[in-house]
């Protein structure tokens, strides 16, 4: 379990920017540690559930932002292979509604979807690359007629030529063929079930490779755990071997399994709850991370002038930093990050703070948001820093993004559990 030591937060000015100043030995006594005791976003097992919903709705943002036409049209067209995705599982033994989250994120339904030009590469509902589907899935992909027949399909001479070739090439190229491609991909699910014994595992390593997932496996020492534990559990300083080679695959590889799940809720809302879906489709394209989901503006308040914030202030709505002012869940979230990356990475230099609140409209206004140069006192720190993001991210305690010079970071209202915690 991380173990981070919070204490209160304290900035000073320094050059053009706000600094994170670290305990130490010759800090003001007023700035004493508050000893927490525990980790209160640390994995257990028993809140397994919880960390899987909150790493779902975390990671969904990049779902609504690049589905194609949006999240309803694409929730549309996944939904009609539903029959064919349900024949798959049942016959693998695995959940549809898994599969069904692998269709929506690997090519948004259509079954005509390529990664690239380059037909070697992964195409069809669920992206499978050629060389898996000839040697590991059985299919039948001849890469050379079906490249011919793409070139004949641009050239087709009106919709009937054009199904016409569409369904040849997918005789040539099982991938092709919506029926084959998902049952394909119920038979690797059902392998990697077979070899990990989880259907949590299965997912990850249709994107990760089996072999990868069980290096990863094998250097956190637990080759039982659940991907929620190896995720949440491994950090630099920890586990810093699995953490490292999980860092090296790519987001794409480490969040792959939450980015199902968010794709896996969608559909779901698109049944169930499609106002729902809907509303959440304008907030997350209101932004370039999920913060106005975090804090929706019909629901948020915002400071409007630099008196309001002084009173703010003054009533103890908004706490002060040197030089602005934050909501206390940012406040302390902002002092959860430091602490954390300090911890981690046992640097002691500071990151810097270049903003906090502004009353100039947008996420800045609210007070729960706050930039973070991008400048570090080494590679460690700047690692630590990562790893606190991409942490607190799938804990849907935050949204970020990064631009040219700063980490732009939106706290949620969660930030009041440290502020509970430490009495502050």
């Amino acid at each position: 379990m991380l173990r981070l030591l919070l204490i209160l937060l304290a900035l000073a000015v320094a050059g053009a920017g706000w600094l994170l100043l670290l305990r130490g030995d010759d800090d003001p006594p007023s700035y004493s540690p508050v000893d927490l005791g525990h980790d209160p976003w640390a994995y257990s097992s028993d809140r397994e559930d919880e960390f899987e919903s909150r790493a779902a709705a975390g990671h969904s943002h990049v779902i609504y932002a690049k589905s194609p036409g949006g999240i309803v049209a694409t929730a549309g067209r996944v939904a009609r292979w539903r029959p064919q995705i349900e024949a798959a599982a049942e016959e693998a033994g695995v959940d549809p509604d898994l599969i069904e989250g692998m269709v929506l994120l690997e090519s948004a339904g259509r079954p005509d979807a390529q990664a690239s030009d380059d037909l070697e590469g992964a195409v069809g509902l669920t992206q499978i690359l050629a060389e898996t589907a000839t040697s590991l899935l059985g299919m039948r992909v001849d890469v050379e007629q079906s490249e011919r027949l793409a070139r004949k399909l641009e050239r087709a001479r009106g919709p009937r030529e054009a199904e016409r070739i569409r369904a040849e090439r997918a005789r040539v190229d099982e991938r092709f063929d919506p029926e084959k491609s998902l049952a394909a991909t119920g038979r690797y699910l059902k392998t990697a079930m077979d070899e990990f014994g989880r259907e949590d595992l299965a997912v990850v390593s249709y994107h990760m490779g089996i072999g990868n997932l069980q290096q990863v496996l094998g250097a956190y020492g637990d080759s039982e755990a659940s991907y929620a534990q190896l995720y949440f559990d491994a950090s630099p300083d920890r586990h810093p071997r699995a953490y490292r080679l999980l860092a090296g695959l790519g987001d794409d590889s480490k969040t792959y399994y939450w980015r199902v799940l968010a794709s896996r809720e969608a559909m779901r809302l698109y049944r169930d709850d499609r106002a729902k879906l809907r509303r959440l489709a304008r907030l997350q394209a209101g932004a370039d991370s999920a913060e106005l989901v975090l804090h929706p503006p019909d629901r948020t308040t915002s400071f409007e002038s630099r008196d309001e914030i002084d009173t703010a202030t003054a009533d103890g709505e908004l706490r002060p930093v040197a030089g602005g002012a934050l909501r206390p869940e940012a406040y302390g979230l902002l002092a959860y990050i430091r602490d954390g990356v300090r911890n981690v990475s046992g640097v002691r230099a500071p990151l810097t703070l270049t903003r906090t609140i502004r009353p100039d409209g947008g996420i800045h206004a609210t007070g729960f948001a706050f930039d973070v140069s991008r400048n570090y006192a080494s590679g460690g720190q700047a690692e630590a820093f990562q790893f606190m993001l991409d942490r607190l991210q799938a804990l849907d305690v935050i949204a970020w993004m990064r631009d040219a010079r700063t980490i732009h970071v939106t706290a949620s209202n969660e930030g009041r559990r440290i502020l509970a915690e430490t009495g502050g």
